[in-house]
């Protein structure tokens, strides 16, 4: 027995319409598996948080050795030990991330870049550097120091470097989403701001007080 004309497609335009819904659904799935796994571009602000921060940090880190070696305070010198660590280690992490994306460790683009325009209010010591930084200076002078003196000084300038380093981390929490990074980010955040009022109180143990703030 034939099948009426007017019944003919049905079932053909069915299987079709499930096969194109499947196929739609396909293509969804891998554009957000795609558009969450693809490596972020040289002008992103996860490159430019990398790039940044390793700078920043390795600063950091040139300052805590500094006053390490010259101080005989031992919570000072564990101070600067822990920031030697933890900021090296970062250093690393963020090495690791550019070569895993395919970028070179550096580039032309200007510090502090991937964050303009966004208008987070960074404020950066000079020109094109980046918020907190120690002039050179300032570096001078922590290398000159001794003593209290030295110890004092140092603390002033890292808790204005930290400052710095949590007003990179929160630029970054606004405009990715890019787990690795934003985990990281989180980390220092909530690191620095935990050391700052650390520093805070040494200095107050010292007689001392901040520089002037730049959150």
């Amino acid at each position: 027995m034939e099948t009426p004309a007017g019944n003919t497609s049905k079932p053909g335009r069915r299987t079709a319409l499930v096969v194109l819904l499947a196929c739609l659904a396909a293509a969804a799935v891998l554009l957000l598996v795609v558009g969450r796994t693809a490596a972020p571009t040289d002008a992103s602000p996860e490159a430019g948080f990398a790039r940044d921060m390793a700078t920043h940090h390795a600063q950091a880190v040139e300052m805590s050795f500094i006053v390490r070696d010259g101080s005989k305070d031992e919570n000072v010198r564990r101070l600067a030990y822990d920031i030697i660590v933890t900021q090296t280690a970062q250093r690393g992490m963020f090495s690791g991330w550019l070569q895993q994306w395919g970028l070179d460790q550096s580039t032309e683009r200007p510090p502090m870049a991937w964050m303009s325009g966004h208008g987070h209010g960074v404020t950066a010591a000079a020109p094109g550097a980046m918020p907190g930084m120690a002039s050179q200076e300032e570096l001078k002078r922590l290398r000159e120091a001794t003593g209290k003196d030295q110890e004092i000084l140092f603390l002033q300038l890292m808790i204005r470097h930290h400052e710095g380093g949590v007003q990179m981390g929160q630029g970054l929490l606004k405009l990715s989403d890019r787990a690795e990074v934003v985990t990281t980010a989180r980390h220092i955040v909530e690191g620095q701001t935990g050391e700052i009022k650390l520093m805070t109180d040494m200095l107050a143990q010292r007689g001392a007080r901040p520089l002037p703030s730049i959150l």
